[in-house]
């Protein structure tokens, strides 16, 4: 008999496969998948569609368009005061999942060691091993999900070759400023481990915070490689325009599995993203002070139901403490809250490989305020006769 992968063979249909099919069937409100009810900024999908029918459709340079590189460049000089090359340092991918591939499958060898901190985006761990390296989890726990720094610097070895960093954190609405980052650049002092960044979720930031990017920590910048999304910033999840900065002899690497994964990314979308990236800073506040809103607006609905939520600093996630409800099986919950209260929700279990916590629901609240109240009002009804 054929026998394939057994990375990806052995791998289960995702929960986020298994609640969107469930929405899809039972006609519930759907928030467990991380995507917007808005359709997106108007002028960057017009300038999609006026660089679709005007502009060139063919091959864009494999590292990315010139003029899109330069404002990824532009932007990060703008929000973090870094200075980037764009031939050198900065590299557009088809997503930053497909960023992220290429970063863990150039970096790792067979043997070599990845740090990762769970609750994780489920794509980390079957890319590490794709690449053959080895696994060494560091558990984060709620309410606050704190950086450890000793169970991080515990974890870092002669073999590791990079730490995988989420921030602000997918699932748990974390987000780590400087002080915790500096913490961070001080528990890799001494060692050679890269710092992967994912910080897709960077202009998603709420009360008042400013997303402080690894590119700016000393002690950081210079081992890392930051990720970014378009998806995340412009709230166009379907587009799949990512970006990568690193150093120069690091991107170089990067950009070799690139070339051999997805090549390059549609240019009409690469033009409408480096539109994009030079908005006004007003626009990036009224975003966030619009998802902040939906925020505090299911959080209430779900406190009025009895209900605790738990901090949320930034993402379009809110998570839900389930523990007073006496529930020890958060997938169980959220089965049987998609069944019988139809609203579909992720078990944060779900986002860890092992030790993991089982008393928590991550709901989206980028939905329009209706969508928001007829859930919480579902919730609450279930959780009254759960």
């Amino acid at each position: 008999m054929t026998s394939f992968n057994a990375v990806f063979s052995s791998l289960p249909v995702t929960v986020f496969d298994t609640m969107s099919q469930l929405a899809r069937d039972t006609g519930a409100i759907n928030l467990g998948q991380g995507f917007p009810d808005d359709p997106g900024p108007e002028d960057v999908r017009r300038r999609a569609a006026e660089a679709v029918l005007h502009e060139s459709n063919q091959y864009p340079p494999m590292a990315g368009a010139a003029a899109l590189r330069a404002a990824v460049a532009e932007h990060y000089r703008r929000f973090q005061a870094v200075t980037l090359d764009p031939e050198r340092e900065v590299l557009i991918t088809s997503g930053a999942t497909e960023a992220i591939a290429c970063a863990l499958l150039a970096l790792l060898e067979p043997g070599d060691e990845a740090v990762l901190l769970q609750p994780l985006y489920d794509a980390y761990l079957p890319l590490v091993l794709r690449a053959g390296g080895r696994p060494r989890l560091v558990s984060l726990t709620p309410p606050d999900w704190r950086l450890d720094e000793a169970a991080i610097r515990a974890a870092v070895g002669p073999r590791t070759k990079l730490v995988l960093l989420n921030n602000p954190l997918n699932p748990a609405g974390a987000v780590y400023g400087r002080a915790e980052l500096e913490g961070l650049a001080r528990t890799l002092a001494g060692s050679d481990a890269l710092l992967v960044a994912d910080e897709v979720w960077e202009h998603v930031v709420f009360d008042g915070r400013r997303h402080v990017s690894v590119m700016s920590v000393p002690g950081l910048a210079e081992r890392a490689v930051k990720i970014g999304s378009a998806g995340k910033i412009f709230g166009l999840t379907g587009w799949k325009v990512g970006f990568v900065c690193a150093p120069a002899a690091t991107l170089r690497v990067i950009a070799k599995a690139h070339q051999f994964l997805t090549f390059t990314t549609p240019p009409n979308l690469q033009a409408a993203v480096a539109y994009g990236l030079g908005k006004d800073a007003l626009w990036f506040d009224l975003m966030r002070a619009g998802l902040q809103a939906k925020r505090d607006r299911l959080a209430a609905g779900f406190a009025e139901a009895g209900l605790t939520p738990l901090p949320s600093a930034g993402t379009y996630f809110l998570n839900v403490d389930l523990a007073p409800l006496g529930v020890t099986d958060d997938a169980a919950f959220c089965d049987r809250l998609v069944r019988e209260a139809g609203v579909a929700a992720i078990p944060v279990s779900s986002f860890y490989a092992e030790s993991k916590v089982t008393t928590a629901a991550r709901f989206c609240f980028a939905k329009d305020d209706a969508t928001l109240d007829r859930a919480a009002e579902r919730v609450a009804a279930f959780t009254r006769r759960f």
